[in-house]
């Protein structure tokens, strides 16, 4: 089977996927590590995680695929960050098409292009950020990386600014070693760099206090305390990714995830009719937050710059029909006051 696998990763290569490894279908050995997290309600109002069908699968692959003899993990890459791209910042994954549109055709590919390899259907599951397994504890079992103080997993010749994706699969393929070893050190930049101080010493995150659960998982009122915090970032955050030395070794960008959106974002999108925001972010992640998310991000990140140039376009955004993007605007006026 290592000729197939060989000829697995080239095809892989051939679709995009920067860095590819093999694992087994054995349980993570750090699951306690997701258990307790979950029982200390770090993951905040993300529910799904949380359910038993949830944990019963991610605690053992073969309760997603019975069948399950590898896993096959693959990496990639999406745009690094350089500089800020506008006034309001957007995390670098989200600059280019949605990678949830994106990624799993090209699995898809893979597991035909395996099947004909041995000439017969097989049983398989893939998904990119979807699936209930621990993806970066597959990937860093698979070879792929280390997992990094800020969470991240961390590849050496390409950093962490890429997506993973799996491949359960009902063939057996020689596993990868393991990553051996840690590369984070002594290095504490992206600790001491976290505005919401949202990065635990067990390599965790408290979502609660994440910017990325802050501008996009949650979808309620954002809390007081923290949207100060939350400077001029309305969807996601790259500031732990940003500082950590290991990016300078980030790859170009996958043609699929170089920047699509229109930059830069403007406060005047604050005027954005559903159908208007809709259209704008039709192929992009940030559709996820819809509009009254967006808006009110957008109001926060507006009253933390404290321009009061903005000031009219709040007090429009402040009678809203949507209350959540009415709440916040009223408190970025506050700011000014």
């Amino acid at each position: 089977m290592t000729a197939l696998k060989q000829a697995i990763k080239e095809k892989a290569r051939q679709l995009g996927f920067v860095l590819a490894g093999v694992t087994s279908c054995e349980p993570p050995a750090h699951y306690n590590i997701f258990e307790n997290w979950l029982a200390q309600d770090k993951h905040g109002s993300m529910q799904y995680l949380a359910e038993e069908r949830s944990r019963i699968r991610r605690a053992d692959p073969k309760e997603i695929l019975p069948e399950c003899k590898s896993i096959l993990v693959l990496a990639i890459p999406y745009s690094p960050f350089i500089i800020p791209h506008s006034s309001f910042q957007i995390a670098s994954y989200a600059l280019g098409d949605d990678y949830h549109d994106i990624i799993p055709p090209r699995l898809k590919q893979i597991v035909e292009f395996i099947e004909e390899q041995v000439g017969h259907p097989i049983p398989n599951r893939y998904y990119t950020d979807t699936g209930p397994i621990l993806e970066r504890e597959l990937a860093q079992r698979a070879g792929l990386g280390w997992i990094g103080k800020n969470s991240m997993l961390i590849n050496p010749q390409a950093g962490s600014t890429f997506f993973l994706a799996e491949i359960l699969l009902g063939i057996e393929l020689e596993p990868d070693d393991a990553f051996p070893t840690d590369h984070c050190g002594t290095c504490t930049r992206c600790l001491t760099a976290c505005p919401t101080q949202c990065i635990l010493p067990n390599r965790t995150i408290d979502a609660r206090r994440c910017i990325s659960y802050l501008t996009i998982e949650l979808k309620d009122e954002i809390p007081e305390d923290l949207r100060p915090q939350m400077g001029d970032w309305i969807f996601g955050c790259d500031i732990c990714q940003q500082v950590c030395p290991w990016n300078r070794f980030s790859l170009p960008a996958d043609s699929a995830f170089e920047t699509k959106i229109p930059l830069p974002v403007l406060t005047s999108d604050l005027t954005l009719s559903s159908v208007e925001f809709n259209q704008r972010f039709k192929k992009s992640p940030i559709k996820r937050t819809k509009r009254r998310g967006y808006l009110r991000n957008l109001s926060v990140a507006i009253g933390n710059k404290g321009d009061e140039k903005d000031i009219p376009l709040l007090e429009q955004a402040a009678q809203d029909d949507e209350p959540l993007v009415k709440s916040h605007a009223r408190w970025a006026i506050k700011k000014f006051k």
